[in-house]
């Protein structure tokens, strides 16, 4: 512990600082310096308030044992005895908070995501099963008391999704859904099935962080823009005028069509908003490949066509197959009560840093 004791002395240390520092007349003039002063201070409160704790209930425990070692009457002997037993287990759990909260932190985790959802093999049941994803993120996100607004879609016509991106707004959206990257596989009897087999058809989910434009600046010289008229539903206007976006990011070849708006002008602000997005997760990508193998292999590798989550109905059954977690509850899990399976994932992605710390 002595190790995790120096690394917390110099949180407090730099949080002592901070707090002079946005304190300090030049620096609150200095509103962009401010702001991010400001907020690693926040990032830093709730470790220090632990370490104070900590610090109070070893200062009791030491007071206490040396009472021990003095002549004490019984019932004093006793008294003292369960305040130890007490506060022991405390000290014990405050340790491992700690030492969590010290481990590096994803700098995307606070940030607000952009998903996409795309039916993937089983034809027509792979996209009613991409609309029941989605349904499942949307509840979900309503649980959190998050914001949600679709940037693209485009239909089956048996209700289903082609594709759906959906921007997520709210507190610490990627942290919790950045394990939903991969593909899900779903087993049940598709309404169009006379002889009720069980089909097995699987959908893609794909969770990028929105990109700010301090974290990608994307030259407009590497993006290639192409304008034509909107096709689908939306009446004459639609059809008529050259409202729909193309977006090709040359450097990577990533491209994005909008035609959801009916004025260009929306159709380019919401392709560029995708656009940033993924690439700032192809590069993003490129560096865990180059630099973050062992974080990759603690929570996979987040590729969209590594399957990770099987949804059986039939035994109302789901099995994440990363950490080997399944539940009989999937009716739940659809209605989005997500919330043991993300914090389980947390947890094993928490238990592979820590182990890595220690082989360090």
């Amino acid at each position: 512990m002595d190790e995790i004791f120096e690394k917390l002395q110099a949180v407090v240390d730099r949080y002592d600082e901070l707090n002079e520092l946005i304190s300090d007349p030049e620096v609150i003039a200095d509103t962009k310096r401010f702001m991010a002063l400001s907020k690693e201070e926040g990032s830093l409160r709730d470790i220090v308030s632990e370490f104070n704790k900590y610090k109070n209930i070893t200062a009791q425990l030491d007071e206490d044992k040396e009472m021990l070692s003095e002549k004490l009457d019984d019932d004093m002997n006793e008294m003292v005895k369960g305040e130890i037993s007490e506060l022991e287990p405390q000290k014990s759990e405050l340790e491992e908070k700690m030492k969590i909260m010290l481990l590096p932190k994803d700098p995307n985790d606070d940030k607000n995501i952009i998903m996409e959802i795309h039916g993937a093999a089983g034809g027509d049941e792979g996209s009613l099963f991409a609309a029941d994803l989605y349904d499942m993120y949307i509840r979900y996100a309503e649980k959190q008391g998050w914001k949600t607004s679709i940037i693209d879609q485009s239909d089956t016509e048996v209700g289903g999704f082609k594709e759906i991106a959906i921007m997520i707004q709210g507190e610490k959206v990627y942290s919790k859904l950045k394990f939903e990257n991969g593909a899900h596989r779903v087993q049940r009897v598709p309404a169009t099935e006379s002889a009720g087999r069980i089909h097995t058809s699987t959908a893609t989910v794909g969770v990028m962080p929105e990109a700010e434009d301090v974290d990608i600046d994307i030259d407009p010289k590497d993006i290639k823009t192409d304008v034509y008229r909107a096709s689908g539903a939306g009446g004459q206007h639609v059809n008529k005028t050259s409202s729909a976006v193309r977006m090709t990011h040359l450097p990577t070849g990533i491209v994005v069509a909008m035609q959801d708006e009916r004025s260009q002008q929306q159709n380019r602000a919401k392709a560029m908003q995708v656009l940033k997005a993924r690439v700032y997760d192809y590069y993003q990508q490129q560096e865990e490949d180059k630099y973050d193998s062992e974080r990759k292999a603690a929570i996979g590798t987040g590729d969209r066509s590594e399957r990770i989550r099987t949804y059986n109905y039939p035994q109302n059954r789901v099995t994440d197959h990363r950490i080997g977690l399944t539940l009989n509850k999937l009716d739940k899990v659809m209605n989005g009560d997500l919330d043991e399976i993300i914090d389980a994932l947390i947890v094993s992605d928490q238990a592979k840093k820590l182990e890595q710390l220690k082989n360090e």
